[in-house]
């Protein structure tokens, strides 16, 4: 049975109807001579502590190069903080609330047959279109060396790469044993090298697909499993991370008590974990990014080497964010910034704004008429994102819209919608419709969201204008 999700959305019915008839058109051949290849590089579970956005701890070097080569987007929001829903939404142009993608198990062709994916574009259009490990959804570590919930219609081709972190599964340390390991802080040093690894894997079957195809276009997904809990690496990178200089997550009890309560993902605070086991996990983490760092800069090494940079756009991108600890969350699953922003980087021809950032609010939803774009392909009617062409050119050009990220709460009859509006200032977020609480957050002086302003007498007019966009952008 469909989970009631109230008003708003069903108020999107006939719009929604639209789009998906549209979408589903199939998009015109176009000649695939001189064509501008695509390598659209995916992380699991990444939030932006990286060396290029600032991040004063981690190291990654290679994501740095990446992003003085093209735009950085200092603020990008997926739709749907969980894996499957946001790779969908990307991946097909669509907010969650057309594909229906809410959950981990959910195939998005029984909702949209016909739906013409992103890369099923490339592939009409005379493109190799293949991937390498985790573009849609796998359950990450259980279906690693499988397809997951794969789409066939989008590959001429896939790999899907299995690692020792696999069968190091029963060294790990694990500070939640009650959770799954999908879902667990659970880390393990390896004492195995790099190329031995799903994410070494990865890299290797990635470059050996761009020395076989470099001389025709192509369409290929790098689907990283790193920095995705258990946080496997090899041993060199933890040693990176010496844990007297992880610090603990910050604490704010004063503000938890006032948030709603279908805000928190994480129940107990930190799930009962100590302190140490708190920083534990953190360096984990840490090292994980470090070593998934090192596995793209491979990959741009093989760009360079077979001189491929210069025509092929790459794309670096998380499905999500991740909380470490901060006001007792951990993962994702909730509308806080650390859970909806994502690193984006975008570099290759039609970049001309190479090494600057962008502070402009986008959406992963931009990415699909961005890059059909820029390989001058005629993408289907109907996408719900815009191209972020302009901000390649003027990163910080006039651009006036705002994200939208949502996350469903509870199940069968009972399930309901979060949603939370981003602007450049302001994070307005509801709860069912706001019969379970509402929050505002002042971004500019609160980055950390610390105190929610919703109830507050001296914001109602912006409490109000929040209201009306929130509305309007769920109804576009």
């Amino acid at each position: 049975m469909r989970p009631h999700v109230g008003p708003l959305v069903c108020a999107r019915v006939f719009c929604v109807a639209a789009a998906v008839i549209a979408v589903a058109q199939p998009a015109a051949a176009q000649p695939a001579t001189g064509r501008t290849n695509v390598l659209l590089i995916m992380a699991d579970d990444l939030n932006n502590d990286i060396g290029t956005y600032g991040h004063p701890l981690v190291k990654t070097p290679n994501l740095d190069r990446l992003a003085a080569r093209g735009v950085r987007f200092d603020r990008a929001y997926n739709q749907f903080p969980l894996c499957s829903p946001s790779r969908v939404s990307l991946l097909t142009g669509l907010r969650p609330d057309t594909t229906r993608i809410y959950d981990l198990q959910t195939d998005f062709r029984t909702v949209l047959p016909d739906v013409v994916t992103l890369p099923q574009l490339f592939k009409r259009n005379g493109y190799l279109a293949a991937r390498v490990g985790k573009i849609y959804h796998y359950g990450n570590p259980g279906q690693i060396g499988t397809s997951g919930l794969d789409d066939p219609a989008s590959w001429d081709m896939v790999v899907n790469p299995r690692g020792i972190d696999k069968d190091e599964e029963d060294q790990l340390t694990n500070l939640t044993p009650t959770r799954g390991l999908g879902s667990a802080l659970a880390y393990y040093a390896s004492p195995a090298p790099d190329e031995q690894h799903t994410d070494g894997r990865v890299a290797t079957e990635t470059i050996a697909l761009l020395e076989k195809n470099k001389d025709r276009p192509f369409f290929i997904g790098a689907g990283f499993y790193r920095p995705h809990c258990p946080f496997i690496a090899p041993r060199k990178y933890f040693d990176l991370y010496p844990i007297d200089r992880i610090p603990a997550p910050a604490a704010s009890p004063d503000s938890s008590a006032r948030v709603p309560l279908a805000a928190w993902f994480t129940t107990p605070p930190h799930w009962g974990v100590s302190e140490l086991g708190q920083r534990e996990s953190i360096r984990a983490y840490y090292a994980s990014i470090s070593f998934l760092d090192a596995n793209v800069g491979r990959i741009l090494d093989a760009l360079d080497r077979l001189r491929l940079a210069d025509r092929t756009i790459v794309v670096f991108v998380s499905d999500h964010g991740y909380q470490l600890g901060e006001q007792g969350q951990w993962m994702k699953q909730t509308l806080f910034e650390r859970s909806a922003r994502a690193p984006l980087i975008v570099a290759g021809p039609g970049v001309s704004a190479k090494g600057r950032s962008s502070s402009r609010v986008v959406e992963f939803l931009d990415l699909y008429p961005t890059l059909a774009g820029l390989a001058h392909l005629s993408a289907p009617p109907g996408l719900h994102g815009r191209s972020l062409a302009p901000l390649l050119q003027n990163p910080q050009t006039h651009w006036n819209r705002p994200a939208l990220t949502q996350v469903r709460r509870g199940g069968g009859k009972t399930a309901f919608m979060g949603y939370s509006v981003r602007t450049e200032k302001w994070r307005y977020t509801e709860w069912d419709n706001g019969k379970r609480g509402a929050e505002l957050y002042n971004e500019v002086d609160d980055p950390s969201e610390m105190h929610n302003l919703a109830a507050d007498p001296t914001h109602r007019q912006t409490v109000t204008e929040m209201q009306r966009l929130l509305r309007r952008v769920i109804r576009h």
